[in-house]
């Protein structure tokens, strides 16, 4: 039969081992708190981050935001310009149609006016001392036909027409020599033709045997003497300019005597 041994310790041992066992559960409750402290410093940072990006994210939209109001206003501000121009240029539109209109309905008024004002030069014309005459019937025939062509605008027409009553009333104090054909008696011959205005005119043949005046109140030629030929070849020369101007004796139409 074995015997039991019991091991008792001394005092001072005793209180060593209790000490020692205080000693490291106290260490491991600090290690634990340093433990919690440090994950507490580590989520707080985390949140920090966390919040300094929610900063910056709304930061960012409140940026947006403000840039999206200010684009916001000046697309109203450039809306309402738009339109305050949409409206003026529809007022303008209005104003042209109407000016359009008015357009239209002159030249409805005028070009009447304007034929009649060619009919009265053709007539004029006619009835005029026969000087010239292809070159004023081309003119009359030139603005006959531009009347009838839709370029040409009422302006322009207006303003030819009356460059033909200007170069016509040239045509009354102007001093002229032209060589043309004189359609007589006979055969067409080439002559020299003078024009005195509207007072006078003569022909002269090429080679000064012949010449004449034309009387109006028969429209016909007449004869000129053979004393007032050397007179006649002289005027031609001055209006050719080819001698100074000199004293011109001819026989001159007296204006007719109104009934």
């Amino acid at each position: 039969m074995k015997t039991k041994r019991r091991f008792r310790l001394k005092p001072g041992l005793l209180g060593l081992c209790l000490l020692f066992a205080a000693s490291a559960a106290a260490q491991q409750a600090v290690d634990k708190a340093l433990q919690e402290q440090l994950s507490a410093q580590k989520q707080g940072t985390q949140t920090q981050k966390r919040v300094d990006k929610l900063d910056d994210q709304t930061q960012a939209m409140l940026e947006e935001y403000r840039s999206g109001t200010l684009r916001l206003e000046d697309l109203s501000a450039y809306n309402t310009q738009m339109e305050r121009l949409i409206d003026d240029q529809k007022a303008e539109m209005s104003k042209k149609e109407i000016q359009m209109r008015d357009i239209v309905e002159m030249e409805r008024q005028i070009a009447p006016f304007l034929q009649r004002m060619i009919d009265v030069l053709a007539e004029f014309v006619a009835l005029d001392t026969p000087f010239l005459p292809d070159e004023r019937q081309q003119r009359l025939q030139q603005l006959t036909q531009m009347m009838h062509r839709s370029d040409v605008s009422v302006t322009e027409k207006y303003r030819r027409i009356m460059e033909a009553y200007r170069v016509e009333a040239e045509y009354g104090h102007t001093l002229e020599a032209y060589q043309g054909t004189l359609n007589g008696d006979g055969e067409p011959r080439s002559v020299e033709f003078l024009r005195l205005g509207r007072v006078g005119l003569y022909y002269l043949t090429l080679k000064g045997d012949e010449g004449g005046y034309w009387l109006r109140s028969s429209k016909q030629w007449v004869p000129l003497d053979a004393s007032l030929r050397e007179s006649l070849e002289k005027a031609i020369r001055v209006a050719k300019k080819q001698t100074p101007p000199d004293l011109l004796i001819l026989p001159i139409m007296a204006p007719e005597a109104k009934p």
